[in-house]
């Protein structure tokens, strides 16, 4: 299972989040999406943690706590959608 950060300062870089997540258990993985075309974060993130109970503590501990300014939101990350978009593969909407 992985972690969702949502309304992350922009700021925040991976190893903070490493910093505050290592309290709760093994961190895994940081994930910082980035805007395609500007370069710049998004403003969420995911945390993945060795087991499904240090995840737990973390979003049970952290969600709705102030951090960097703004108030954060966590929760476990659901699956990625299948998302094709309105596009066809030929291109034709």
């Amino acid at each position: 299972m992985t972690i969702y950060i949502g309304n992350l300062s922009f700021q925040a870089t991976e190893e903070d989040l490493k910093e505050v997540f290592v309290e709760y258990g093994t961190v895994k993985r940081v994930t910082l999406p980035t805007d395609r075309e500007t370069g710049k974060k998004r403003g969420f993130a995911f945390v993945e943690m060795d087991s499904e109970k240090e995840e737990d503590a973390a979003i049970e501990e952290l969600d709705g706590a102030e951090w960097m300014g703004r108030e954060i939101r966590l929760n476990k990350a659901r699956p990625r959608e299948n998302r094709q978009g309105s596009r066809s593969r030929n291109g034709s909407f």
